[in-house]
């Protein structure tokens, strides 16, 4: 992370005061430090819904980015089901939960999810980073300690550091360092509390965690296990009930975390667990306590999201993702990218500003797949990401290929080598010259 600069004149006596105290001087030092490092970032400005394609600049383009995986954030039962919600709870909720802040639509959206779930109850909060910023801190406090996977977001990581508990951080995937780890914290103390933190799909590398291996290793050492499913949940799984209930292991996990604003197209996030872990949180969780509840159109949204997914047409939609997801692994070369076991695909580039200007040539070719940099990953580990939603085609699948092919073909060849744009404008040409049509979004 980068800090303003402590000084604006570094030549100044190292005791003195710095010469401009004013805010705007401090931190326009710190952006000049992350220019310098190649690492300034800005906002898009996004003007359609989510979807296959965006208006993005002033142009229609394929969207790759979207954690919309089942396409229902703009989908029109789920937009209606939000619609009807604010006709009759209005805009907002004027209170926060404890007060009068929850309306009916928040608990039938609760004990949709406990169902969903299959545990016996839930709790819902106003978003994702909220959710993990209330329950970890409200489980564990200085003298516990919490083991969290290197890779795991960085919601839980900040949780984590602002319980007070003694932080310790295992490779990622490293089920030996986890084992490591849980020996040392019961050695340390016996009686004190220790959570396993790690999530089911992780969110820039698109794997999944050994979740055999921890929930055998927490309870061998009798400590707890919070798994974030804000990637699986929708995507894997029996009627995309998450990574848990794939593995037959979800009566052993003692905390489920979930978001409610990626497949389910809506917003906000949610723990499911046991009645008394969610009657401890809404007495301890700060982040539920102190804010204002959300909308009750979210509420609605998120419920008719679940009960859809389970409906034959919603599991004829995760088979959908199914086979794009197949379709991708096939059309990539295997150097690139291994057969996805999640909606996330990671095309590893390396340096940050190899992986920005491959960003750029992919968008100027008519597709949006962002390049994540450090701090989101390491340094020397910069990539595009790439997220298959259920409402693309074959042939979206089949034009994102076209460019992945020659983002590694580059890799080999000299710097002389076609751009991505130009790439994707002879296939394109090559198409229309055999008279097969153009991908859409990028004529």
């Amino acid at each position: 992370m980068f800090s303003p600069s402590r000084d604006a004149d570094p030549s100044q006596d190292p005791e003195a005061p710095p010469s401009d105290l004013s805010l705007d001087a401090r931190l326009a030092a710190g952006l000049s430090e992350i220019d310098a490092a190649g690492l300034r970032r800005s906002l898009r400005t996004v003007a359609s819904a989510q979807g296959p394609r965006i208006e993005l600049g002033g142009r229609r383009v394929l969207n790759f980015s979207s954690n919309d995986y089942l396409g229902l954030a703009g989908d029109p039962a789920m937009v209606e089901a939000a619609c009807r919600a604010a006709r009759d709870f209005g805009t907002g909720t004027g209170a926060s939960r404890l007060l009068s802040g929850t309306q009916s639509l928040h608990a039938e959206l609760e004990e949709t999810l406990a169902g969903f779930k299959d545990t016996g109850a839930a709790l819902a909060f106003s978003c994702g980073y909220a959710t993990a910023l209330g329950v970890i801190p409200s489980l564990v406090a200085k003298g516990d300690v919490v083991i969290i996977d290197k890779l795991a977001h960085a919601c839980l990581v900040d949780g984590a550091r602002l319980s007070g508990a003694d932080l310790r951080v295992f490779p990622h995937n490293d089920t030996d360092r986890l084992d490591s780890h849980l020996r040392w914290a019961r050695e340390r103390s016996a009686g004190c509390r220790v959570l396993v933190v790690t999530e089911s799909v992780f969110s820039m590398d698109g794997d999944l965690a050994p979740l055999a291996e921890i929930v055998e290793l927490k309870d061998r050492h009798g400590a707890w296990l919070l798994l974030d499913e804000a990637h699986g949940t929708g995507v894997i799984g029996p009627g995309g009930r998450g990574l848990a209930h794939a593995t037959g292991l979800h009566q052993l996990v003692d905390v489920h975390m979930g978001t409610l604003g990626k497949a389910l197209g809506s917003a906000g996030g949610y723990i499911a667990g046991s009645r008394t872990l969610v009657d401890h949180l809404v007495n301890r969780a700060r982040s539920f306590i102190f804010s204002t509840a959300p909308p009750a159109a979210q509420a609605a949204a998120a419920t008719a999201a679940i009960r859809w997914i389970q409906t034959p047409d919603g599991l004829a939609r995760i088979a959908s993702l199914d086979r794009l997801r197949a379709a991708l692994a096939a059309a990539l070369p295997d150097k690139l990218a291994g057969p996805p076991p999640a909606a996330i695909v990671p095309v590893m580039v390396g340096g940050e500003a190899d992986a920005v200007a491959l960003a750029a040539a992919c968008l100027a070719s008519g597709a949006w797949i962002p390049a994540v940099r450090y701090p989101t990953v390491p340094k020397g580990k910069a990539r595009l990401r790439i997220t298959l939603t259920a409402t693309h085609s074959m042939e979206d699948v089949d034009s994102v290929a076209c460019l992945l092919r020659n983002v590694a073909a580059r890799k080999e060849e000299s710097r002389s080598a076609k751009s991505p744009a130009r790439f994707l404008r002879e296939k394109i040409s090559a198409r229309r010259g055999s008279g097969q049509p153009a991908p859409r979004g990028v004529s």
